[in-house]
């Protein structure tokens, strides 16, 4: 655990230093931002990618090494398979080398790089998106789910055309990053949910379908099933050890609130704001329900690192006064969680042939 905590510091200093030296950018009418500095960005992406890609252990890293060994990943075996693309690419390193190493550094590297690029793109305080995608457990599940938090990271990419609506671009990348992993595919039917205004009718619509589901999850867990029967999660019909964490759903709540409470000014400096309420809203339902059964948590790969991007938009929604006790409260209960979730309640240990403190 002691090379994480190591990162957390490496990285919230760099990116911290990433905008001091930032440069003003226009990021819509009349709205002005930063543009953190690209060297400094440069070092955080590098310390990410070093540390998740050098691992040799977390979540289910050891059963892909494995994978990764004893396979031969010849053509005739995989080109039938639904995910060919991680079957494609397994198979062209294997052409060079039998070191399952280079398929973990690879993934880690992608993953990471898109998912700095583009908070490094949408942030309004970078060192803060950096601080809580590391704090918030994103970053350690990134090195868990290796396959879908890829497919996550690579429709991530897509932001762009998300806010821009340039839906068959957006379609495009959504297809291919299900060639990683087919859980991607429900980000198409996703675009035209949250491709409209924030906390209007159809917001209060979803909160009470969240409702209906946590209520009622025993009579409606049959259909839930029913619909995901033919992907990787249907194993977990008859998984009985109950749900996700309730205060992590309450982390998912955290930045809803404060983005709700100051929705007009939100709007007016950041003006993609709807679109990223809308996905943290969904990530909020999602986890929400999954205190039903844990297994829907993993949707919510797909949804989290939208969190990351508001939150590092809600310290300016307060009066210029406050900003700096708000900074600080941020960075120190997110400390705290970091702690629990991931000293308290997981005892992640990191393992690493490479890098050992």
């Amino acid at each position: 655990m002691a090379i994480l905590w190591v990162n957390l510091v490496v990285v919230y200093i760099a990116s911290y230093f990433s905008r001091i030296l930032a440069k003003p950018l226009t990021i819509g009418p009349g709205s002005l931002s930063v543009k953190p500095n690209k060297w400094m960005t440069a070092i955080v992406m590098g310390v990410f990618v070093l540390i998740a890609g050098l691992r040799k252990n977390i979540g289910d890293t050891s059963s892909y090494m494995y994978s990764y060994r004893i396979s031969e990943f010849k053509w005739d075996d995989i080109k039938d398979k639904q995910e060919i693309g991680f079957g494609i690419l397994q198979m062209i390193l294997k052409s060079f080398t039998e070191d399952p190493q280079l398929l973990i550094f690879l993934t880690a590297l992608v993953t990471n790089v898109l998912i700095v690029y583009v908070l490094y793109k949408y942030s309004r305080l970078f060192e803060i998106s950096i601080y809580i995608y590391i704090t918030s457990g994103l970053y350690i599940v990134s090195m868990n789910g290796v396959r879908q938090f890829l497919a996550s990271a690579i429709v991530f990419a897509a932001t762009k055309y998300l806010f821009e609506g340039k839906w068959l671009r957006y379609f495009l990348v959504v297809a291919f990053a299900s060639t990683f992993h087919q859980s991607a595919l429900i980000l198409i039917p996703i675009y035209f949910i949250v491709r409209r205004k924030a906390w209007t009718s159809s917001t209060f619509v979803l909160l009470s379908m969240a409702v209906m589901l946590i209520l009622g999850y025993s009579v409606l867990s049959d259909a839930i099933f029913a619909v995901i029967a033919d992907t990787h999660y249907s194993e977990y019909k008859e998984f009985q050890e109950g749900g996700a964490n309730i205060i992590r759903v309450a982390i998912g709540a955290v930045p809803l609130v404060f983005a709700y409470l100051g929705r007009n000014k939100l709007t007016e400096i950041f003006p993609y704001s709807d679109y990223v309420v809308n996905m943290s809203l969904l990530n909020f339902i999602v986890m929400a329900v999954a205190t039903q059964n844990w297994i829907f948590a993993r949707f919510t790969i797909y949804f989290g690192l939208y969190n990351v991007i508001l939150m590092s938009w809600i310290i300016s929604l307060f009066a210029k006064r406050q900003q700096k006790f708000i900074y600080y409260a941020i960075l120190g209960f997110y400390l705290i969680y970091f702690y629990y979730e991931n000293v308290v309640t997981l005892n992640i240990i990191y393992k690493s042939d490479y890098l050992n403190f």
